[in-house]
């Protein structure tokens, strides 16, 4: 029984700081989509485009350095690549959500907006969890760290003995 309720409680901490994370992210995107649409004359699928990208920017930076700080950091380009990969398809979400309630259904006031606003990014979210945890920051199996640095340390050694060589 006590391993699966500190499992539960990691899991519980670890939503809490996605959510924590995914908070400041919300506000950031709400914040430059309304800002863009009633300060400029973009499109509103467009401005809402741009508001994700930098919610995307800062979510990574916040589940890199404080939700997943702790997980594996060996593979930081394939880890952005993935991270940039499901956030693209959690923008797709979001911006398709609002997409078809302005063409679709004609719903365009800025209330409108905002509500399926919350529905494209609540959907976004929920795939977004599963996709992050599940593939971009994967815990580090116990081996596998032992492995990382060894070859690390082997790594470091070996620049050394080539400036003795030369």
């Amino acid at each position: 029984m006590g391993h699966s309720s500190s499992g539960l409680r990691r899991l519980t901490r670890e939503i809490a700081k996605f959510g924590a994370v995914g908070a400041l992210g919300t506000v950031v995107n709400f914040g430059v989509s309304n800002l863009l649409w009633h300060l400029t004359s973009l499109q509103a699928v467009r401005a809402n485009v741009i508001a994700t990208i930098v919610a995307i920017g800062v979510n990574y930076l916040g589940f890199r350095y404080f939700t997943y700080r702790d997980r594996d950091k060996s593979a930081r380009t394939k880890e952005l690549t993935l991270f940039l990969a499901f956030s693209a398809v959690g923008l797709v979400i979001e911006n398709g959500v609002l997409y078809a309630a302005i063409y679709g259904f004609g719903w365009d006031s800025s209330i409108e907006r905002n509500v399926f606003k919350v529905v494209g990014i609540g959907l976004g979210t929920l795939f977004r969890f599963w996709s992050y945890r599940s593939w971009v920051f994967k815990t580090l199996p116990a081996r596998e760290a032992v492995a990382d640095a060894e070859s690390f340390l082997e790594e470091a050694e070996r620049p050394k003995a080539r400036q003795r060589v030369s």
